[in-house]
This record gives structure tokens, C-alpha cells and sequence, in this order.
């Protein structure tokens, strides 16, 4: 697919995905959309990736949703509402799910849709000027579409607060309420996020996919009998995997897994 909003660049074992409309704040409509998308699943599915950055190029990371796609859906019927936010949810999704690590490297503003992508990033990296903000009721819609990321990242008393007041906050508060993992100076935004990118490279990739997996599966259940077998399969399916097998013995061994010379 040929991008017209946002660059796709691979470097080696690395996606980097660049929201490039830094005239526009880095906003989003349908097309920005369906690049995000596309993109994210064209990285997530190439076998030497091990890992994707989400960065944006301007002062903004994300001001959410484009005025011009703003307008055009203040005419949209209910069943064009739909249709238009489910092709929102289902790129919000396609991050989520992505079966390799993703990391927001967020070097600006965000606010309302923005929001959205951060949270479904596996982890966030912010500078410590950048500024937060579910805006959404300030012109009387919610930040409904993102909001099962959203609350995932920041917890419930977090947005019982920030999705009813619409305030803005700090990098400082983002990262004290659990929003982003890491707040660090504009100067060393780059070398938090490669700290965090060669951490992942290190790791073996199909172990990697498989704790995506076990945090989907494990979060929010309750312990039971049903958990307790399935986490006992996954630990056992993922001993008698290939690179299980390797793993373990490259480290008794004390030599080097063949992943780390891939």
C-alpha cells in the first residue's frame, strides 16, 4: 500500500510508523485511518519485524480527529456514525492486537483521538512537555470509541475524572497515573525509546508474541480453575516450543540464543 499521511520505515528488525501531517497537528480522518491500519498489519505480519515504534513528525503527536472529517460527519445519519467509528475501532484494534511490541514515542501534544493511539501501544515513551487531554465533552460527544484502551492504560478513577472534566494534564501526571511508562527530556526521547526496542530485539520473538497473548488472556479473570489450566498449557506449550527449547539451553549452556544473531 502506497501512504500519503504517514511513512512506513524499516530498519533492520525495526518498524517505525510516523504520523507526517505536522501542518494539521498530526489529526486523523478516514484516510489517516485506513493507513494506520493497513500499516500496523503489514508490519505486525512481516517475519523479521520485532517491533514497532508509532512516532509522529511535528509538534504534535496526535490532535485527534481532522476538522474537515469533523464537519463532513456532522451530517453523517446514525447508520453512517456506525460505519465511520467502527473503521476507528477496528484500527484501534489492529494496534492492540498487533502479535508484535509496539511502543508510542510521543514527542508532543495529545488530546481526544490521540489518546486512543497511545493506549493501544504496548508501552509510551513522553517528553516532558507534552500535554494530555480527553477533550471530548467539551463539544458534547465521549471519548467512547477508545475508551476500552484508554481505561486500560490509566485506570477507572484516572478517567472518572479525565473524561468528564476534559482538563488537560502533564507528562508528569500521565506517567503518575500509568498512562505512559516513561516521561524523559525532548534530548533523550530517542534513546529511551531504542533502550526499550533493543530490550525487545533481545527477547525471543515468539516469547514475546506469547505474553501479548498471556496479558489478553490472563487480565481482569478471575482466578479459577479454567485460568489456573490455561496459564499451566501456556507455560507448557511454550517449553516444548522450538525456541523454548533453545532458549533454555542456550542459557545453560551460557551461549547465545540464534535470535539474537537474526
Amino acid at each position: 500500500m502506497t501512504f500519503t499521511k504517514l511513512k512506513l520505515e524499516i530498519q533492520d528488525t525495526i518498524a517505525r510508523i510516523w504520523l507526517d501531517q505536522p501542518d494539521a497537528r498530526n489529526a486523523f480522518d478516514d484516510v489517516v485511518i485506513a493507513e494506520l491500519t493497513q500499516a500496523f498489519a503489514e508490519a505486525g505480519a512481516a517475519p523479521h519485524i520485532k517491533a514497532i515504534v508509532l512516532g509522529a513528525n511535528g509538534p504534535a503527536f496526535c490532535a485527534g480527529a481532522n476538522l474537515n472529517w469533523m464537519r463532513r460527519m456532522a451530517d453523517y445519519t446514525r447508520d453512517e456514525n456506525i460505519a465511520d467509528a467502527g473503521k476507528l475501532a477496528a484500527m484501534l484494534r489492529t494496534i492492540a492486537e498487533c502479535p508484535k511490541p509496539t511502543i508510542a514515542r510521543v514527542q508532543g501534544d495529545v488530546y481526544a483521538g490521540g489518546m486512543g493511539l497511545v493506549a493501544a501501544c504496548d508501552m509510551a515513551v513522553s517528553v516532558d512537555t507534552a500535554w494530555y487531554c480527553l477533550s471530548e465533552v467539551k463539544i458534547g460527544l465521549v471519548p467512547a470509541t477508545i475508551s476500552p484502551y484508554v481505561l486500560r492504560a490509566m485506570g477507572t478513577r484516572a478517567s472518572q475524572r479525565y473524561f468528564l472534566t476534559a482538563e488537560r494534564f502533564t507528562a508528569a501526571e500521565a506517567h503518575r497515573i500509568g498512562f505512559v511508562h516513561e516521561v524523559v527530556a525532548a534530548d533523550a526521547l530517542d534513546a529511551k525509546v531504542d533502550e526499550l526496542v533493543k530490550a525487545l530485539t533481545s527477547a525471543s520473538p515468539a516469547a514475546v508474541r506469547a505474553c501479548k497473548q498471556l496479558i489478553a488472556d490472563v487480565d481482569g479473570r478471575e482466578i479459577d480453575d479454567a485460568l489456573i489450566a490455561k496459564t499451566v498449557e501456556g507455560i507448557a506449550d511454550i517449553r516444548a516450543s522450538d525456541e523454548g527449547r533453545e532458549g533454555v539451553q542456550a542459557f545453560l549452556q551460557k551461549c547465545k540464543p540464534s535470535w539474537l544473531g537474526r
